[in-house]
């Protein structure tokens, strides 16, 4: 049951209570869904390996760091319960991937949900694209006009442009680029030695039909986080340069296919972003501790930073970065284990419980070696790459995405670990002062690349 409302949850985020039930979203679905899901899934917390990853305690000190955030940057109790009210779904999101999709089963499951939801996206607007828009006079008064799953308005040359979308968390074509990202690599969980019928149908054509979207996104940070995607999956089988090579001619070919709809990619055509960067950096001169508060850089620079980094040390300030640079960096060492063979040894076959929505349970033995671990290790790392990447030129420190694949992750990591096939996660006296040199260093690495910038420009 646990697994089921998780799923639903997920699905509810991305695609809106209102397009999964209609009139039934007045009365809340998300939450009562979100409440339930608690339900089931607090007698499973003691029992599961959720409270032993310094994940869980990174997202508790994130959640403090929003709270302080607001009440010190703004003076203003009510608005800290609000922002950990509005952190809770980030939260929900790793604890439920982890209590409730711990077996490979029910990754592709939740990786099923993610494609349903980019090919559910993609056809809608695709079809709203093929009929036109018909918003002229908005368009007229604007510059810029928005359907469901199409945004239209002028591009740079003053032409005509339709950019796809979706709803909720996705409502903007670089943050569906963004998933779109993060998806194409996990689909390949789905992929089967010698299977060529089965993986032309379950991986190759959704693949397609998700760089196509990504396409009719026009999504410059996604053309870049693709870009690193396949860099880093085609170095391991014809190494650095060769991969390199390919991407440049990925890359170009995607420029000749006006893959940014005519938007360009350069220092000069970043100079907007680059001047908010450098306004969060002053942000956070100004307010260092604990920012300016969680959702308010807007109400200072007039627009969010463009950069994850920027955004969350703007708003929760050093204190907030240095519990997000914790769940990166346990994450990210995480899968580079997993990913890595050497790192990785045959185990032994454990007992899987598989939960069933009737009472009587069966047993099943759930048999993985080191080759399919460390493929499932580089499939997530692959996937946190498109976020990370395509996140350099976005503010989404706090996408839903980030920590639902770093639930994912954690799962992959127990696998291994429970049947022996890895070393234990670092413990918190190790992770704590890395974590500390690492958000100093991301601020360091702002600051250089910003005056990089500033110079060729």
């Amino acid at each position: 049951m646990g697994f089921v409302l998780s799923i639903l949850y997920f699905a509810t985020n991305y695609l809106t209570p209102v397009t999964l039930f209609g009139p039934l979203a007045a009365y809340r679905i998300e939450l009562i869904l979100a409440g339930l899901v608690l339900i089931v899934s607090l007698p499973k917390l003691s029992q599961s390996f959720i409270l032993k990853t310094p994940q869980s305690l990174a997202l508790i000190g994130l959640m403090f760091a929003a709270f302080m955030s607001v009440l010190i940057g703004q003076r203003w109790i009510t608005g800290g319960a609000y922002a950990v009210q509005s952190f809770l779904p980030q939260l929900l999101a790793y604890f439920l991937v982890c209590l409730h999709c711990n077996t490979k089963k029910r990754l592709q499951a939740l990786v099923a949900i993610l494609l349903f939801v980019c090919l559910f996206v993609i056809a809608n607007g695709y079809v709203e694209q093929r009929q036109g828009i018909s918003d002229s006079v908005s368009l007229q008064e604007t510059g810029m006009a928005g359907r469901h799953y199409s945004l239209s308005g002028l591009n740079e040359a003053g032409e005509m442009q339709y950019r796809l979308k979706g709803q909720g968390l996705i409502n903007d074509p670089n943050d569906f680029g963004q998933l779109i990202a993060c998806v194409i690599p996990l689909v390949f969980i789905f992929w089967r030695a010698k299977k060529m019928l089965r993986n032309l149908v379950f991986v190759i054509l959704p693949v397609g039909i998700l760089l196509f979207g990504a396409y009719l996104t026009h999504s410059r940070g996604a053309l870049v986080g693709l870009m690193a995607v396949a860099v880093v999956a085609a170095r391991r089988r014809t190494g650095t340069l060769p991969a390199l090579v390919l991407a440049g001619g990925l890359f170009a070919a995607a420029m000749a296919l006006h893959f940014t709809g005519g938007r360009e990619i350069s220092v000069d055509a970043g100079e907007n972003r680059t001047a908010l960067w450098g306004a969060g950096l002053q942000l956070l001169k100004s307010h260092p501790l604990f920012g300016v508060g969680a959702g308010s850089m807007p109400d200072y620079a007039g627009q969010t930073a463009h950069n994850s980094v920027v955004v969350c040390a703007a708003e929760l300030g050093l204190f907030g970065l240095y519990f997000w640079a914790m769940y990166l960096l346990a994450t990210v060492r995480d899968a580079l284990a997993t990913a890595s063979p050497a790192k990785v040894s045959e185990g032994e076959p454990i007992v899987v419980e598989e939960e069933r929505p009737f009472p009587q349970e069966t047993q099943k033995n759930e048999t993985f070696d080191k080759t399919e671990i460390s493929r499932l290790g580089r499939l997530m790392i692959l996937s946190l790459i498109g976020f990370l990447v395509t996140g350099w030129f976005l503010s989404r420190a706090f996408a839903i995405t980030f920590f639902l694949l770093g639930g994912m992750i954690e799962v992959v990591f127990e696998m291994a670990l429970s049947r022996g096939m890895i070393a234990p996660r670092w413990p918190l006296k190790r992770l704590l002062p890395y974590a500390g040199v690492l958000a100093v260093g991301l601020v360091l690495l702002m600051y250089v690349s910003l005056l990089i910038m500033n110079r060729i420009h």
